[in-house]
């Protein structure tokens, strides 16, 4: 069977004006369908490949991307602030969402903090279940609904919990993940903004997007010291001593805004700022693979303990992804401060074993 064709620009094109009519003419009651593309384009980036062809994915798949993304935010908001009334933050125009609310129910029940933790436990199961029937019957069967009309632009329905990313679809969603993730979670933070209900909880705070979809601070000085144990007191990149490090995302987090814990490595603060939203020349590539091959185990124990999500093939094939992409546009990789080289196909090889 021929694989298809990588849509042509005219599809691409057609495509990403779908995605914004999607937010400009989509009728948003919850936060649901931002999650539901971020977990569609995340799911692209670590399933898919650079071609035309169909993705299919379950609901539960999608389902336990909703419940990482939501972990935190069952949480109440607003601890430790002056002026505020810590609660929940509603998500929905009606009563709580329910994915909140069972992910809030799970965690007092069963007495667990971490994601991590949580899905060890058998009881997760049933969470997941629950979790999948909501993402079923609410997002997957209204988002492509905008305009007054229905637009199966993105997925159809194929069998029960299942759903089949169209021909060309993977593709735009890794193409474009940058943007998608953007849009999805400004139009997020805007929601809970423009909700009522939260603005007793919220005040003047300006720090939300950072509670909705970045790690902890806890889980990064977890993450950091065992990082620190693991690799010693020395840089990642210019192999420095260090004395404070930060942690920092080799695969940058504004190409790939989520936390896992085999894409951190320790770096002085003043290479981190400089290899800021920029991939790593080939050394450090080499290095990070390298690393993730002998020490991928030591990793996700470390991972663990900061209650990260721990997937040592999900990020070497986030970085195959991002690479590929940056080869495909021309871009340049960090090799050390104000110094890049350009990412040609020599990097491609990087992932060839």
């Amino acid at each position: 069977m021929l694989t298809p064709p990588i849509p042509s620009a005219e599809d691409q094109l057609r495509f990403l004006t779908n995605i914004q009519r999607v937010f400009a003419e989509g009728d948003f009651t919850a936060t649901y369908k931002f999650a539901l593309l971020i977990a569609l384009a995340d799911l692209a980036v670590e399933l898919g490949a650079d071609d035309g062809r169909e993705l299919v994915l379950s609901t539960r798949q999608i389902g336990e991307r909703f419940i990482q993304m939501y972990w935190r935010q069952a949480l109440p908001y607003g601890k430790g602030l002056a002026d505020l009334s810590p609660g929940v933050l509603v998500q929905n125009n009606g009563v709580q969402a329910a994915v909140i609310s069972a992910i809030a129910t799970f965690r007092a029940t069963q007495g667990v903090g971490t994601y991590q933790t949580a899905r060890s436990l058998p009881e997760f199961q049933a969470l997941l279940a629950r979790v999948a029937r909501v993402v079923s019957a609410q997002p997957l069967n209204y988002l492509q609904n905008f305009g007054g009309t229905t637009n199966d632009f993105l997925y159809e329905r194929t069998s029960p919990g299942r759903v089949r990313l169209k021909p060309g679809v993977a593709y735009c969603l890794r193409q474009f993940h940058p943007l998608v993730q953007q849009l999805a979670r400004s139009h997020w933070v805007g929601h809970i903004k423009g909700n009522p209900r939260n603005h007793v909880i919220l005040g003047e705070a300006d720090d939300l997007e950072n509670f909705l979809f970045s790690t902890s601070r806890q889980s990064l000085l977890v993450m950091a010291a065992g990082l620190r144990k693991l690799d010693g007191p020395s840089c990642f990149y210019c192999a420095g001593t260090l004395t404070a490090g930060d942690v920092d995302h080799f695969v940058p987090f504004s190409q790939y805004p989520r936390d896992l814990a085999h894409n951190f490595v320790l770096a002085h603060p003043s290479c981190n700022r400089s290899k800021s939203a920029t991939l790593a020349a080939r050394p450090h590539l080499e290095r990070w693979l390298e690393r993730l091959e002998l020490r991928s185990d030591a990793l996700a124990e470390i991972g663990q303990a900061a209650g990260l999500v721990v997937d040592a093939q999900v990020s070497r094939q986030i970085a195959a992804w991002g690479y590929t992409s940056a080869m495909a546009s021309g871009g340049s990789a960090w090799l050390a401060a104000a110094r890049y080289e350009p990412i040609d196909r020599s990097y491609s090889g990087c992932f060839a074993t």
